[in-house]
């Protein structure tokens, strides 16, 4: 029961400072300054040609075992 009291009064002392911290950022931080000259088009085309590589590797690995087992069998 003592517990109890403890953790309520801590919340009610808790609780307007939370309120006042959400209140003053609500708006929230404005990071437009720092992300507008940044362009990741070139990094997506570099990781799209990396993923495609890898996909026409697999595609060859897989074409090769398929004409192998038709030689074998």
């Amino acid at each position: 029961m003592q517990k109890l009291k403890r953790v309520s009064r801590d919340l009610v002392l808790a609780l307007p400072f939370a309120a006042a911290a959400a209140a003053a950022n609500a708006a929230g931080w404005d990071y437009s300054a720092l992300t507008s000259d940044i362009d990741f088009s070139t990094i997506a085309t570099g990781v799209l040609a990396v993923a495609a590589l890898l996909a026409a590797v697999y595609a060859g690995i897989k074409g090769a075992r398929v004409v192998l087992s038709f030689l074998r069998g």
